[in-house]
């Protein structure tokens, strides 16, 4: 007989029978499982009524904050009239406003939404239609994808093997093959060779050299082998890389000179995390397709779309073509009628505007932080930054394997959970913090976040 939850210690119960996502499950043999219960606005409160700053909105989710009442109620008012039902032959109608409604939002001729549960099965769906419309438009030889070095895009096979992450792909080698990595657009570690004399490297010249790097990658494969680019507007893993001016207009040249597709991996930069509802309207340019998820629903029921232009879908509108790929829960009504009232708060409360108003604001507050030896460099868009962490900021020099596992796992994650700042402290690629809190963050939150960082940052730095 299961015990009564009330009187169960549940640290012990999960570190029992809950196996948790990316996590080393040993360091909780000892030690107890963080467990929260509870979120509003901006917070998130523990089993021991403790209150955390969620300066990363969850998992870069919660962009509407938590709490909020109405999100839950359209769930319970869709459970009551229809719970499930798939789109597997047959529609429902919060699954065709929510489609239409996504189109709307989207760039250009973006108007045919696929649906799935989340962002890496957005990212396995693009790669797949991109493969098959190849094979239905008599090139059936293009089935490759070119993406970025340290870029994160999902777990699925498909989506692991486009990421650009050698550390988490390796336990699950031989991946799908065909997938090839060119630069990202870290600035802050442009080669040397592109600096001026001065030592500084202009943006726009660094831009044109990243996206080149790409049609070299094409060239390379072959581009009649070549399918799509997998890119995110502002690059995730690694900490926040955002576009360089022009980059993304240069692979849209390169992409339509080699008749490849341009996919815009959104599953975090979508849904007002940048300021806009997508990130292609951010940063100017047309992507083929749009993989989005997470901020859809504000985390308040799980969804992913991929967004695929007209010109894509029209083979599989004709004869007997069709896609053979679905998903169970793919446009689910009750995720469908939640992402309809989450997007009725971005309208009625201008989130999108919010962000823009306040994006300098909260790029200044953290950019105090450049007083301090330990940071190297603070980038990122939006509401969406990543402070690298550095043991000598002329030189850049940054830690070695076993300062990351001392003072990076050992010492600053804990610290910051410790002072009241949920956030990310991860060495994919470098070192780095990572922040992205609710779009309805202001400036005491940012004000916030710089105090609990300067604290555990200056802390981290006296243990190296």
């Amino acid at each position: 007989m299961s015990a009564d939850p009330a009187q169960k210690d549940l640290s012990k119960t999960a570190y029992d029978h809950l196996w948790m996502h990316f996590t080393r499950m040993s360091s909780y043999e000892n030690s107890p499982v963080p467990t929260i219960v509870r979120g509003e606005g901006t917070y998130v409160f523990d089993d021991k009524g403790k209150k955390y700053l969620d300066g990363l909105a969850g998992l870069f989710v919660v962009q509407a904050g938590h709490g909020r009442e109405e999100l839950a109620e359209a769930a319970a008012k869709q459970a009551k009239e229809l719970a499930f039902f798939p789109v597997w032959s047959y529609a429902h109608p919060k699954a065709v406003e929510l489609a239409e409604r996504l189109a709307n939002y989207a760039p250009g001729d973006l108007n045919k939404v696929f649906f799935s549960t989340g962002g890496g099965e957005a990212v396995e769906t693009a790669w797949k239609l991109a493969k098959q419309y190849f094979k239905l438009t008599g090139k059936p030889t293009k089935y490759k994808v070119i993406s970025r070095a340290v870029a994160y895009h999902g777990t699925p096979q498909g989506a692991l093997s486009i990421t650009g992450l050698p550390g988490l792909k390796a336990p699950f080698e031989p991946l799908v093959p065909g997938t090839h990595k060119a630069p990202n657009t870290n600035i802050y570690r442009a080669p040397a060779f592109l600096a001026g004399p001065d030592g500084t490297v202009d943006p726009e010249a660094y831009g044109r050299w990243c996206a080149d790097e790409i049609e070299v990658a094409i060239l390379n494969e072959g581009a009649d082998t070549v399918a799509a680019v997998f890119v995110e507007p502002v690059q995730n893993a690694g900490g926040c890389f955002p576009p360089p001016p022009g980059y993304f207009q240069r692979l849209r040249e390169i992409c339509d000179r080699h008749d490849v597709l341009l996919v815009s991996d959104e599953v975090i930069c979508a849904f007002g995390r940048l300021g806009t509802m997508f990130g292609a309207d951010k940063f100017g340019y047309q992507p083929d397709m749009i993989t989005c998820a997470k901020g859809m629903t504000s985390g308040y029921s799980p969804i992913g779309a991929t967004i695929i232009s007209d010109r894509l879908a029209e083979p599989f509108y004709k004869g007997d073509n069709t896609f053979l790929h679905g998903y169970t829960f793919g446009g689910h009504p009750v995720s469908s009628a939640v992402a309809l009232a989450n997007l009725d708060i971005f309208e009625r409360e201008g989130l999108n505007q919010h962000v823009l108003d306040n994006e300098a604001n909260f790029l200044g507050t953290l950019n105090k932080l450049r007083d301090l030896p330990i940071v190297g460099d603070v980038r990122g868009n939006g509401f969406f930054y990543g402070i690298e962490l550095v043991k000598d900021k002329v030189t850049k020099e940054s830690f070695n394997d076993d300062e990351v596992e001392r003072v990076l796992y050992g010492f600053l994650s804990k610290a910051l959970f410790d002072n009241g700042l949920y956030c990310r402290a991860d060495d994919r690629g470098d070192p780095v913090v990572q922040l992205a809190p609710p779009l309805i963050s202001n400036q005491s939150t940012f004000d916030e976040i710089e105090q609990i960082l300067r604290t555990s940052l200056t802390d981290a730095w006296a243990k190296l």
